[in-house]
């Protein structure tokens, strides 16, 4: 499957997105840092193998935030929907943008509350709000990160995205067993790569180098 790149997004589309993207921070579920601890695969990448059988998820590359007794919740990091400029994002909440000039992607996280959104971030900066999962690697869903873009402090690494993928106890661990999905460790570098066509090939191909 061939990936499309990002298309430029209309204004009033992009703040129905802003509002979607930072208008629900209590929406998604809680999230358990120490899962790992317990055998569980929370900070993880999930790749779909080449057999993979459901179209929503196909050549996925998907970070899981979560994955603990109660379920699994992961964000798919390789499927751009749009690009917009950084100072229209911050227009949209009324925070006055100075001298940000670039763009940024929006991404879509999965099929579950694509009405949500997160932003997922390296966690050299955050928030109260803000959930620290794994081997650096954080997630936000608050307006307050956008206003910290206006006043020059960021992540040094991030991804907006809308929606997410989510699992019933057990469903994963299921779905593992049919050879749906490879497993592989966390990667920032592939996560945060401005590159999402050669994500999951490249996690592919890591999934094949000798341990």
């Amino acid at each position: 499957m061939q990936s499309k790149q990002p298309r430029s997004m209309t204004f009033r589309a992009l703040w129905f997105c802003l509002l979607c993207l930072f208008g629900g921070a209590a929406a998604y579920p809680q999230i358990s840092p120490a899962a790992e601890r317990n055998g569980f695969l929370t900070g993880q990448l999930l790749v779909a193998t080449p057999e993979m059988k459901d179209p929503r998820f196909a050549e996925s590359v998907i970070y899981l935030v979560k994955h603990d007794s109660k379920g699994a919740m992961g964000l798919a990091v390789n499927k751009p929907l749009a690009k917009t400029e950084l100072n229209e994002l911050l227009k949209g909440f009324g925070v006055e943008a100075k001298n940000i000039k670039r763009e940024v992607t929006i991404h879509y996280g999965g099929p579950v509350s694509t009405r949500q959104g997160f932003l997922l971030h390296s966690d050299d900066f955050y928030l109260a709000a803000t959930n620290k999962i794994a081997n650096g690697i954080a997630i936000s869903a608050d307006s307050q990160m956008l206003e910290a873009l206006a006043r020059g402090y960021a992540p040094r690494q991030s991804l907006f995205l809308l929606g997410y993928a989510g699992w019933a106890p057990g469903q994963l661990e299921a779905e593992l067993k049919m050879n749906s999905w490879y497993i592989i460790p966390s990667d920032k570098s592939l996560i945060f790569s401005d590159d999402a066509d050669k994500k999951w090939r490249q996690a592919l191909d890591k999934r094949q180098i000798p341990l």
